[in-house]
């Protein structure tokens, strides 16, 4: 009797002492969520090919209205941006974050997404409960429930009907061993072969089984979470719980060996193998339980979007609450953009500047080094940022809701042996063919065709900036041609222009954006600046003034 009273004692302190870690761990957890309110991750908290999976391998992009092109992700600095925004709790709502910052969905979805984070902006107490929750769900597996949700199934094997037949007889030669002990002899060969498939099938539960242990996770997450009948509200389908909770015992199987983590464990996961073994149920349930996530791709997509949106909803919540100057987008049906006091936020005390175009679109010019291609990447992260998660880094952003695409970043690519103007002919291709969509489009031009020579590109670029600027699409374009705005000012392009002044023997930049066009040219004076010789400058000059003199 003593030594049973010891194990109790044991198991008593075992028991508190477990219970005590736990009280303390989420304290701190509370205390960290409490903390880091409005504020933005550390950098070692992004891995980008993680992030990046939901997005590239899910199969809802035919459904969104726009999707942001890898090439137009690079040109606006998607991935940085990412970094400034994400304040989510767990590594799913961080994947359908993303995901959503690179897929512009119709309107009436974003107007629920503003719904939900207004709710979590307003209702503290509940925020951080949900985050509480969500904070289950970030360690780095996961981010491998994604791959139940995109992946393809793995195919049954022909042979399983010889595991059955196995199984029969494991079943069958114990049952008779009771009565006649020489059938269990007759046990050690068919153990024998089902310890070999047991172990081939390893290898396939292994690459699952992460995924399967953040399944179980997940839908504990999803039940506490729409338990909340404020958040259920919100959301007119939640049937997927119940369709996941039907394998919730195939789930914790499967995952039972992600879950053995100390010494009791182990001594029930020795004589769960060995069962495992005998009737080949490793086998036979991770079958059953693949069948069974196939049939339900919708109901894992399902959840896998509801905790994404809670988490997105209450990151842009966060980001509200942060030091930033932020405003709610207004969204125009007719060819209008107005804009206050915009501005990048990646750039660190950045010049904010206002811009209105009523029935036209912008040709922008400037000195080198003044401000105009990043003018024109501040307006076009932030027609992105208001059309998937409600939000602008501006004082007033008015618009229409838009497609995007790009021509900013164009490099030789030398594997596939394009030259730079070819490049950019086949990418201004892929704009004149979305130009023809009814819906419009916001097309953003930095210095197009700079590969080719002055007259072509001139005259190039004036017939395809006009034809881009039918109907009510919007085009941002920047260029050094003093040459288009004469052109293009009579072809529904407002000028606008970025400026300098000399201080000192000095360049200064004011950065900020005004009326009319270029007046003043800087290329030579940086040369001079910069102590090239007399001789190229005098030469420069020279040449300057005949050109001017030519035309």
């Amino acid at each position: 009797m003593n030594w049973i009273s010891g194990v109790i004692i044991i198991l008593i302190i075992l028991f508190l002492l477990s219970n005590y870690k736990k009280k303390k761990r989420i304290k701190k957890t509370r205390n960290d969520v409490i903390s880091n309110w409005g504020k933005q991750k550390r950098q070692d908290e992004f891995h980008f090919p993680s992030i990046e999976k939901y997005f590239i391998n899910n199969n809802l992009k035919k459904d969104a209205y726009h999707i942001i092109s890898d090439r137009c992700a690079t040109d606006l600095d998607i991935n940085e941006t990412f970094k400034i925004i994400d304040r989510t709790s767990s590594k799913i709502g961080q994947q359908y974050l993303y995901y959503k910052l690179r897929t512009i969905e119709k309107q009436d979805r974003l107007l629920a997404f503003n719904k939900l984070t207004l709710l979590f902006e307003k209702n503290e107490d509940l925020r951080l409960k949900t985050q509480l929750v969500l904070t289950n769900l970030n360690s780095n597996d996961s981010y491998l429930f994604e791959e139940l949700v995109t992946s393809q199934p793995i195919e049954k094997p022909k042979i399983i009907w010889l595991i059955y037949t196995l199984s029969i007889l494991s079943l069958t030669f114990i049952f008779l061993g009771l009565f006649y002990p020489i059938f269990f002899i007759l046990l050690i060969p068919i153990f024998a072969i089902n310890l070999v498939f047991h172990f081939k099938n390893k290898w396939e539960v292994s690459n699952y089984i992460d995924g399967v242990s953040q399944l179980s996770k997940a839908l504990n997450v999803s039940k506490s979470i729409i338990s909340d009948e404020e958040i259920k509200n919100h959301f007119n389908d939640t049937s997927f719980i119940k369709e996941i909770e039907k394998i919730s015992f195939k789930t914790a199987f499967i995952s039972f060996e992600k879950k053995v983590d100390n010494e009791f464990a182990i001594v029930f996961w020795v004589a769960s193998e060995f069962i495992k073994v005998i009737f080949n149920f490793e086998y036979i349930i991770f079958f059953s339980f693949i069948e069974s996530i196939t049939k339900r791709k919708e109901d894992l997509k399902k959840m896998f979007h509801f905790i994404g949106e809670i988490d997105s909803a209450i990151s842009t919540a966060s980001l509200k609450a942060s030091e930033y100057e932020l405003c709610q987008p207004n969204f125009v049906e007719e060819k209008k953009m107005v804009i206050k006091d915009i501005y990048h936020p990646l750039i660190k005390n950045c010049v904010v500047n206002d811009l209105a175009l009523i029935d036209k679109s912008l040709l922008l010019t400037g000195s080198n080094m003044s401000g105009k291609t990043t003018f024109i990447r501040s307006v076009s992260i932030n027609s992105v940022l208001a059309q998937t998660i409600n939000v602008c880094f501006a004082k007033k952003y008015s618009a229409p809701f838009l497609k995007l695409y790009s021509s900013i970043r164009i490099t030789d690519a030398i594997l596939e042996n394009t030259s730079y103007y070819l490049e950019e002919v086949l990418i201004i291709k892929e704009l004149i063919d979305a130009s023809k969509s009814k819906n419009p489009c916001l097309f953003v031009l930095d210095e197009i065709f700079k590969g080719t020579n002055t007259i072509e590109r001139i005259s190039g670029g004036k017939a395809i900036l006009s034809y881009l600027n039918k109907g009510n699409n919007i085009v941002l374009v920047s260029t050094h041609d003093i040459e288009l705005t004469d052109i293009l000012s009579k072809d529904n392009f407002e000028l606008f222009h970025f400026s300098e002044q000399i201080k000192n023997n000095e360049l200064a930049f004011d950065h900020k954006i005004k009326e009319g066009k270029l007046k003043t040219r800087n290329a030579i004076k940086i040369l001079e600046l910069y102590n090239y010789p007399a001789e190229i400058i005098e030469d420069a000059r020279k040449t300057e003034k005949i050109s001017f003199a030519n035309k």
